[in-house]
């Protein structure tokens, strides 16, 4: 299910159901009408991180590859 916003000034954002981990740390990702990415936490609607999509496929790769592992 994808939810709208207009949170990036005119553009509307499609927001993907959330992420949730224990505790509901809640991450969800989001297109907007020109195709830009979008991260955001459920916790701040209004703040999110944007980049390509190609950016955005970039950082899951790494991710899935051990790069954050350092964090958990």
């Amino acid at each position: 299910m994808n939810h709208t916003s207009h949170a990036a000034g005119s553009r509307e954002i499609a927001w993907n159901e959330a992420f949730c981990s224990e505790g509901a740390n809640c991450f969800r990702f989001g297109l907007d009408d020109s195709g830009r990415a979008y991260i955001g936490s459920t916790l701040a609607p209004d703040a999110y991180v944007s980049d390509s999509v190609e950016a955005l496929r970039a950082l899951i790769s790494a991710v899935k590859a051990g790069a954050a592992d350092h964090l958990l």
